[in-house]
C-alpha cells in the first residue's frame, strides 16, 4: 500500500518566526520527515487547488477551473457544468484596513442557506435587466456558482490566494476584465445595504458584502486518477476523485480508523493546518499541529514501522513552494539520517 498526505501549511509561513515551534512535542512527525528524502516540486507555485488540478491530470484555462469540478457534487438535475462556462461566486466579507480592501471567506464567518438565497435573488434581480444574461446559483451556503458562457472569461485569482489579504492588486485581470470587474463592483454595492447584514452586524456577525469570482472554466476531460482511494473533506479533492471515479470519502477521525482499507494508492488530505495559517492563528495552528502528532503522525510511524506501508509520500504545499518528502520502508533502518526539529525544514 502506498500513501501520499497533502499537508498545506505544515511549516508557518513565517520561516523566521521559529518561536511558533518552540516547545511543539513532535518526535513522530520529525522521524518521518528526517527518514525521508526532500524534493521540491516545478518552482512556479499557485497553490493548493492547483496542485490537486494538476495531479489528477487538469489542465488550466484561464483558470484552474474549480467551479466546473466542484458543479459535480454541489449540482443537481436542472445545474449541472454540461458544456458551459461557469465561474465561482462565493460571498465574502471586505472589511477596509487603511487604505486597503481585505477579503475574509467563509471559515471566518457562518452563512445559512435562507441567507444565501436571499442574497443571490437580490443579484439575480439585478442582473436579469443588465443584458449580461448571467445568473447566480447558491448550491451550498458558501460555495455560488454563475453561469458565464456568453461572457468572456478573464484571469482571476483563487479564492485562497486571496484570504486574508489586500485585494487590491488581485481583482479579475487581461484583456476581458472590465466586465468581471464591474460584476465584481456592482455585486459589492448591492449587498453593502442588503437588510440582512444589517441584522449580521447587530448580531456581532462580519457582513456578507461581496462575492469573489474565481476558479473559471469549462469542465475539463479527460480526467485521470493515479489514487484507487481518497480522503478528504475539501470539495475539490472529492469532486476530482469522483469525476475520475475513484473510490473517496470523509476523512477518518485518525490513522487508525483510516488504516482498515489496506490496499491501493492512497491521498489524505490533511488541511486542517491551512486556514489557520492564512489568517494568522498562531494558537490554533499549534494545537492542530499537536492533535495530528497523536492521530496521523504516531499511528502512520507505527504501521510504517511494521511493513503495512510501503511507500509514505508527505507533499507539504506553503506559500512559495511545494515539497515532497518521501520515504520507503527500508529508509527507516538509516540511522544517520538523525531527526531534526520541524523548524529545521521550514525555511
Amino acid at each position: 500500500m502506498n500513501l501520499q498526505l497533502l499537508l498545506p501549511s505544515l511549516f508557518w509561513p513565517d520561516p523566521t518566526l521559529t518561536e511558533i515551534y518552540r516547545d511543539l512535542s513532535l518526535p513522530s512527525l520529525e522521524n518521518l520527515l528526517a527518514k525521508s528524502s526532500a524534493e521540491d516540486e516545478a518552482p512556479e507555485f499557485e497553490g493548493f487547488e492547483a496542485w490537486l488540478c494538476k495531479v489528477f491530470n487538469v489542465t488550466k484555462q484561464q483558470d484552474w477551473p474549480v467551479a466546473p469540478v466542484t458543479l459535480a457534487i454541489d449540482g443537481t438535475e436542472e445545474v449541472k457544468a454540461g458544456d458551459d462556462y461557469w465561474i465561482r461566486a462565493d460571498p465574502v466579507h471586505l472589511r477596509i484596513e487603511g487604505d486597503q480592501l481585505v477579503l475574509g471567506d467563509s471559515r471566518i464567518f457562518k452563512i445559512s442557506a435562507q441567507e444565501a438565497d436571499q442574497f443571490t435573488v437580490l443579484l439575480n434581480r439585478h442582473f436579469a435587466t443588465s443584458g449580461l444574461e448571467i445568473k447566480f446559483f447558491p448550491q451550498q451556503p458558501d460555495r455560488w456558482y454563475v453561469c458565464a458562457t456568453k461572457i468572456p472569461p478573464a484571469k482571476t485569482h483563487l479564492l485562497s490566494q486571496v484570504a486574508n489579504k489586500s485585494i487590491n492588486e488581485l481583482l479579475p485581470f487581461s484583456a476581458n476584465s472590465e466586465v468581471w470587474r464591474g460584476l465584481f463592483n456592482e455585486s459589492q454595492m448591492l449587498l453593502h445595504d442588503h437588510p440582512l447584514n444589517q441584522l449580521r452586524e447587530a448580531r456581532g456577525e462580519p457582513a456578507i458584502n461581496s462575492v469573489w469570482f474565481w476558479g473559471g472554466g469549462f469542465m475539463p476531460k479527460p480526467l485521470v486518477s493515479p489514487y484507487t482511494h481518497v480522503w478528504s473533506n475539501d470539495v475539490l479533492a472529492c469532486s476530482l476523485a469522483r469525476a475520475c471515479g475513484t473510490d473517496h470519502a470523509q476523512l477518518p477521525p485518525d490513522a487508525k480508523a483510516w488504516h482498515q482499507v489496506r490496499s491501493g494508492n492512497h491521498l489524505v488530505v490533511l488541511d486542517v493546518l491551512r486556514g489557520q495559517a492564512q489568517y494568522a492563528d498562531a494558537y490554533g495552528w499549534r494545537e492542530s499541529l499537536k492533535k495530528l502528532e497523536l492521530s496521523w503522525f504516531e499511528p502512520l510511524l507505527t504501521v510504517f514501522k511494521h511493513g503495512r506501508i510501503d511507500k509514505l509520500i508527505l507533499t507539504v504545499v506553503s506559500e512559495t513552494r511545494t515539497t515532497n518528502f518521501t520515504a520507503r520502508t527500508g529508509d527507516l533502518r538509516k540511522f544517520w539520517r538523525r531527526t531534526k526539529p520541524v523548524s529545521a525544514y521550514a525555511g
